[in-house]
Order: C-alpha cells, then structure tokens, then sequence
C-alpha cells in the first residue's frame, strides 16, 4: 500500500468542477474580501463553537491510502447537535446561488464526515454560508446528514479520483526507476560541470539557497537539471520548477530533459507559455460565448489531463496544444492544470514571484519537496521590482465616469471619486509636475476599495462597456494588493504628463518580497554567468548569512578569446561627434577575417545613427538589423541569417540588453566577433536615480546599485555571446573609454582582463 496525500479542497474539485472559463474577477475578488468576510462570520459565533478546525482522516481504497486533510471554517452547536459551517464570499450576488455551489457542498460533506467519524456521530448538519462581499449581505443553506450517507458519499468521491491518483502513482513509479539507472547525459563532465552539480546536489540536501556564478559554455541547464532530478529519485524532492526570463532559455531546458530521457530517463515536464500566445483564438478573450475552448472547459479538463499524462512525458507547447485541440479545453489552462501534477514545471519567473499571476495552489507540503531553479537570475533584481510595484492613471477613470453615468451611477461615482483624486494631485505637483512621498497613498486606496465593490457588482452582471472596466478593476486590485506590501523599501512618485496623471508605488529593493516569494521551497538556485559580483546579487535576491555561493572559472583556454578595448568615448553627449569613427571602427574589426559578427549598442537610437552612417560608407557589407517589437518568425530569421557555410561577412546591429545579448546559442563558425558599445549604463531617469539615492542611504554604493552593477552585466552578456564551446574562437571588442578605468576592469571577468587597449 502507498499513501497519497491530499487536502479537501483539490479533492473535491478534481470530481465536481464543472462549467466553463470566465473572466475570472469575482476569484480575485474572493480572493481580497475572504479573510475579511470569514472572521467577521465567525465572530458571531456563541461561546463553545469552534473556527478553523483542523480534521484530517486515513481511507484504504484499492491499493491506496488515501490521506485527507483540511481546515473547516467552523465547527458550532446547534438544538439538534453539531454543525459544519463553510463560509464563502462572492461578488456576483446571492440571487445567482440557487441552492449553493457542488464544490462547496461537497468540501462541507467531507469536512461533516471527519467531524463525525472523531466525535462518533450518527448525523451531523452541514451548512453553507454565503456574504455577498458588496453588501455584507449574508444567505444560508442548511441540510443533515447521517454518518450512513456521508461514508457513502466520501467513498464515492475517492473512487472518482481513484483512477487519477493511480496513475500518477504509476508514473512516479517508473519515474524513480528510471532516475535511479540514470548517467550524466554526456561522455564526460566539462570543467567546471560536476563541481555545480554537486553544489545544486548539496543545497537540495541541506535545504539552502545557492548563488552560482557558472560561464557561458559549462552547460548551466544540465549541470542543474541532472542532480535536481536525481534528488527526485533519491526522495529528497518531489517537483522541480525551471524558472527563466526569455523562450529561448525555456527551450534549452526542453532538450536539456530530451537529452536525459535519451538515456531512459521517465520524467514528466510542463512548459507554461503566456496565455496570449498560447490561446489559440484570434483574440483573447475568456468566455464561454465567445471561445469554444473556455466554453464547457471543466466538464473536460479531467479526461485531458488524465489523458496526457497517459501519453506524453515531455510537454512542450506544441504537444499542450495537440491534446488541448482533441479535448477542446483553454491550452493555457490545461497547462496549469497539468502542471500539478508534473514532475518539472518549466515557466516564466513570474508563476513564483510575481503575486498577481503565481500558481496559488501549490500546499506547503509539496513546497517543502520543490526546488526552484532561477536561470539568468540576473534579470529577476529588475524583473522583482517591475512585480513588485504598481501604477494607476487618470485617464481610465475619467472615461469610466462618462461611460457609465447613466448606465450605472453608482460605478460612475466612484470613478468620478477617484478621478477627482488624481485632479488635486495634478495641483499638488505644481510647476515640477512631479511629486515624491515615502508613505503609500491610503486615501487613493481607500477610494479604490469602493471603486472595485462598484466594478464587480456591475461585471458579475454582465454589463456594456466591459473591458475598460475590467482592464482598471484589476489595475486597481494589483494597487490595493501592493500597497499591503509597502514598507521602507518602497517610494511613490506621482507626474503629470500632458493631459494625464499617474502615480506609481516603485518598489526600490526587492530582495525581501523576493525572499518571502521563495521561502517554504526545500532550495532555491540562482544561477548565471554574469551573477557577479555575487555580494551584489546575494543582496538584491534575499541571501540569508548560511545560503551558499560558489564561482566556476571559465573551462575555456584564454587563446580562444582575443579582447581588445577601443578607448572611444560612447557618452551620450559625444555619440554624433564619434559616430563616423565607430563605424570605421566596425567595419576595421569585420575587415580581419570574413565571417559573421554582431555589434551591440545601448539604445536603438544611437544603433540606427551607426547604421546608416555604416550602410552609407560600407554597402558591399551584408547587414541584419534588430528591430523594435519582433515577433517569435522575425527573431528566428535574424538567428537563421548567422550561418555556418555564410560566404560573405555578415555584420548584425542588435541593442544591449536586448533579446539577442542573452541566451542565444550560436556556436562555431556561426558567430566568430563581437563589438560592445558602451558600458550598458541604463539612461538616466527619474527611477534610477531614487533607487541610487535609496541604496546611498543604505550604506552602499548608489550609482553602483543603480547604474555600474546592471549596465556591466549588460556587457558581460553581450560578450558572452561569443565562446560558446571548447572549439570556439573569436574577437570581442570593447568600445568605451571608461573599460580603461580600473573600477570597470574590475568588473570584467578573468579571462578579459588581459584585454589588449588600442
């Protein structure tokens, strides 16, 4: 016999959730109003009933034991004997509840049971109590049942689950097998490989955090996917989360797997992709009137989930799409739903840290057994910040008054009310038309509450003119939610700009909301080739004292990298006065060898200014430019044009920072230069500059933190670009006078600081 573990509520869903996909406001809703509603309900209760009662029950079935726990909202005394009370908030009104929800129903039974089975009861009430979070309103359905008929009814419920819960027990079966007969995918380790293995390995066992600066051409992707599945095997960790900022880098952690599974290994992965690009609508728009895959979708997601996990171990995009078109369900939905029940999940930063969008039902148990794996963990410092902060504007709510003034008063008023903030705002930033407060704007909060219990009362009625509304009703719930979270770390900034004013909670230092994201997770690794100085990145992604750190040196032999620094000065206020001669410049290093290159810049402006100049003197050179806003098709032909057999040179005009600087591949003779433009200083701007001035007050470096520390590692990836394997050689020209200065040189890894400067 084995054990599964579950709580009440994922067991009840997984048998009784029906009907389709919505827009999902009155969750979120729920959401924001629930802890609030349950303690005001439960505060009435009399003296000897009891909240929040801990239950928990063990039921053989098949070859399974079926663990189940839960906390009922209450346990209280009636005339007639004990009663289990399930209290939920909705913002759709009472009207639409029709004798209450399956699912509720449902969790209330099972709670009723265990209650009865401890307290050795014959019959026990069950009662749902529903508040509409709008009014305070409160509705009340009651009914009894015998001990007989709620035996029946549980055991029911664990036969409809049963046939999943097998086969995921199958599946971890053959997968530990296979774990356990598993090599290193490869003949041998490179350099470097096996000592990150075992630190991953280690911060696994030990619980730990770990930081790990590795260079570009170890193998990153491996060298922490293949201990992290082998502590699956040992019982260390149950699920692995592949984190990563870009497609690109979710693809190498695909054929990272594909290569284990090569060697036999059984392991069951996910990649969630964006809804917008995983819908397979024209337009997306959550509805069962509009989208035939919304419509209807959980009276199918069982079966294709059971379904796929069937089938398929590794599920791409592609393969998600396949079974989501046969079973007619949301591909971006049944991703997540999948996805709890896989072994690895690869997905975007964002479904752990960003609190809007997270996986929320993710128990603490499984957390405990999870390890996340952050590749490129150097974009989350700013990738944190943009989570972490929110910004609101006059404009949406101006429009919102005069759309709904006679549709819906009551919305247009506290639009209104809220517009009229945003008017004595504009007159309080005066002449400046900006304004600074270290505090969080409660007022604006407060006038927003009333605007989100207007808005979902006119969206669960399914009112005109509703994606304006919907687009701000959620606007304003990030708002809300964010200004819980504001502390010191926090600044709001307001500014006028032309007709409109916004303002905005700017979170300046993420590390403890990113450390309080992360926390619960058995280990957390942060990983990347340009994660230096590594005090820096300790500080900015929540290191504790004990988390560990370690820095791989370049497996690489100093001969196939010749660096060169050009001491021309890429200062904004000199860029038109040097243009020509940096493009003299360019075309001088792609004049050495016939082959394909690619320059990188720190603006598109000053890239387009380059280019011409460079087009206008050299146009027997073949060019390919980035441009603005590429789609997946243009970014795979700009790869495409680096090829290997090329007979021409080819010279590729990309921007710092940008999509191509970080994460592409283009080993051998497919890339044999590389030009970086600047020092990758951010622009100046009014947010840099409070994060400088917060980071000052701290103690610490400033302008570092601000503008040195992300403008370099900017370089440093671009650089990274060029040696990509043990056979790859190439040029790397650094073109700034300020490489020269030994604060920036510092900065440089090892294998550059015998640049040669011109």
């Amino acid at each position: 016999m084995t054990t599964v573990n579950i709580s009440v509520r994922p067991l009840v869903e997984y048998v009784f959730r029906s009907g389709s996909i919505d827009s999902g406001f009155h969750t979120a809703a729920s959401m924001h109003e629930g802890t609030r509603i349950h303690q005001r309900v439960q505060r009435a209760y009399q003296e000897g009933d009891q909240k929040e009662v801990y239950l928990q029950m063990e039921i053989p079935f098949g070859r399974i034991v079926y663990h189940i726990e839960g906390r009922c909202d209450g346990l209280i005394q009636t005339e007639e004997g004990w009663m289990i009370d399930e209290i939920k908030s909705t913002s759709a009104g009472l009207d639409m509840l029709e004798g209450g929800h399956a699912v509720h129903w449902a969790q209330a039974e099972v709670y009723a049971y265990m209650a009865a089975k401890d307290q050795e009861l014959e019959k026990i009430g069950v009662q749902l109590t529903y508040v509409d979070s709008g009014t305070g309103e409160e509705r009340r359905f009651k009914r009894t049942r015998t001990m007989a008929e709620l035996a029946e009814f549980v055991i029911d419920v664990i036969r409809q689950y049963a046939l999943y819960a097998e086969l995921r027990q199958e599946n971890a079966r053959l997968r530990d097998e296979s774990i356990r007969a598993l090599p290193f995918p490869f003949a041998a380790y490179r350099e470097g490989q096996r000592k990150l293995a075992g630190a991953v390995y280690g911060a696994a066992k030990e619980k730990k955090k770990l930081f790990a600066k590795a260079p570009t051409g170890i193998g990153k992707t491996i060298s922490t996917l293949f201990p992290s599945v082998k502590a699956i095997g040992e019982g260390l960790l149950g699920q692995i989360f592949y984190l990563t900022a870009k497609t690109i880098t979710r693809t190498a952690a695909e054929q990272a797997l594909t290569l284990m599974e090569n060697k036999g290994l059984r392991l069951q992965s996910v990649t969630i992709t964006a809804k917008d690009k995983a819908c397979l609508q024209e337009e997306v728009f959550c509805s069962k009137d509009v989208c035939p895959y919304a419509d209807g979708y959980y009276d199918r997601i069982n079966g294709a989930v059971f379904d796929i996990l069937s089938h398929e171990t590794i599920m791409t995009r592609q393969v998600l799409e396949q079974y989501a078109r046969k079973h007619r369900v949301c591909p971006f939905e049944f991703s997540l739903d999948t996805a709890y029940a896989a072994d690895a999940i690869i997905c975007d930063y964002n479904y752990i840290y960003d609190p809007r969008v997270s996986l929320k039902r993710l128990p603490e148990e499984q957390k405990k057994r999870t390890v996340l794996l952050v590749d490129e963990a150097h974009n989350l410092v700013d990738r944190g910040r943009e989570m972490f902060s929110a910004v609101m504007n006059k404009a949406n709510f101006l429009q919102l008054k005069r759309d709904f003034k006679t549709a819906n008063p009551a919305v247009a008023a506290a639009a209104d009310a809220v517009n009229k903030y945003f008017i004595e705002l504009r007159k309080a930033c005066g002449d400046t038309r900006q304004q600074l407060s270290k505090e969080a704007p409660a007022e604006l909060v407060e006038l927003l509450e009333v605007f989100v219990g207007e808005a979902e009362r006119e969206l669960a009625a399914g009112g005109e003119e509703r994606q304006l509304l919907l687009d701000t009703y959620f606007a304003s719930q990030n708002f809300i939610r964010m200004a819980k979270l504001y502390d010191s770390r926090y600044i709001t900034y307001a500014e006028v700009l032309r007709n409109d004013v916004s303002i905005r909670m700017f979170c300046l230092d993420p590390s403890y909301l990113l450390s309080q994201a992360d926390k619960g997770f058995r280990s957390v690794v942060f990983f990347s080739a340009t994660l230096a100085p590594l005090s820096y990145y300790r500080d900015m992604l929540g290191a504790d004292s004990e988390d560990y750190s370690i820095s791989i040196p370049s497996p690489f032999r100093r001969e196939q990298l010749d660096v060169r620094i050009h001491p021309l000065s890429t200062r904004y206020r000199d860029r038109e006065r040097t243009a020509e001669q940096l493009a003299d410049l360019l075309h001088q290093m792609i004049s050495g060898k016939q082959g394909n290159y690619m320059f990188f810049f720190p603006s598109y402006q000053y890239l387009q200014s380059v280019y011409e100049i460079f087009t206008g003197k050299y146009p027997e050179v073949q060019t390919i430019v980035q441009g603005t806003g590429m789609g997946e098709e243009e970014r795979e032909r700009f790869l495409a044009a680096f090829r290997v057999d090329n007979q021409e040179t080819l010279a590729g005009f990309a921007v710092l920072g940008g999509i191509f600087s970080e994460g592409i591949d283009l080993q051998g003779d497919r890339l044999i230069g590389v030009a970086v433009v600047g020092v990758g200083l951010p622009q100046l701007g009014l947010e840099r500059n409070l994060i400088r001035d917060y980071f000052n007050g701290e103690g610490k470096n400033g302008y570092d933190y601000s503008y040195v520390l992300p403008g370099m590692n900017k370089v440093l990836q671009a650089g990274g670009r060029l040696i990509r394997s043990e056979e790859d050689e190439g040029v790397l020209l650094l073109i700034d006078d300020r490489f020269k200065q030994p604060h920036y040189r510092n900065l440089l890894p090892e294998e550059w600081k015998a640049a040669h400067i011109k």
